[in-house]
């Protein structure tokens, strides 16, 4: 009996391998910095509240792909801080990202219209064809840590689950 389950281990250990062996590379993706507008009119100034939810909305985004295993994300180094779409011509982060190794790169901006409505938009690209491959709009409410992190998570799990759909059944 004790062989019996030696051999199972041991033939689930080398299906689990091979499984691992044949299953793709994680996808390079470079997770641009987000930009960000206010236009709600309130009198409180936000600026370094929004700038600290900003970086923490584009590092939950990167920590997620990073950790699902499906994405490896590669740091672009840009010359100017704030590595993104409002600081830099498309072609310019093309390039930058496809120097960092990338072949997708994830951007977007988000915008306050009012004390309880913020809306973004996300665009994920194939930087060696230059070509837009999804754009997500999308809207949350509240401007608060809570509501920041659940729109990060929301834009995180669309893409995963967008790339787990692509791949063929195991």
């Amino acid at each position: 009996m004790r062989s019996f389950c030696k051999a199972v281990v041991v033939n689930l250990a080398l299906a689990v391998a091979s499984t691992r062996a044949g299953a793709s590379e994680p996808i390079p993706i470079a997770v641009l910095d987000f930009d960000y507008s206010d236009s709600s009119g309130e009198p409180r100034d936000q600026t370094a509240v929004h700038r600290a939810r900003l970086e923490e909305f584009a590092a939950r985004i990167r920590a997620a792909l990073a950790g699902s295993g499906a994405y490896r994300v590669v740091a672009v180094s840009c010359p100017v801080p704030t590595c993104s779409a409002k600081n830099y011509a498309p072609e310019e982060l093309f390039a930058m990202a496809r120097q960092a190794g990338a072949k997708l790169m994830l951007f977007g901006g988000l915008h306050k219209m009012s004390t309880l409505v913020q809306w973004g938009r996300v665009e994920v690209i194939d930087v060696g064809e230059n070509r837009l491959l999804e754009e997500r709009h999308l809207s949350f409410r509240g401007d608060d840590d809570q509501a920041w992190r659940r729109a990060a998570d929301y834009v995180a799990q669309k893409l995963i689950k967008q790339t787990r759909k692509e791949e063929p059944p195991e």
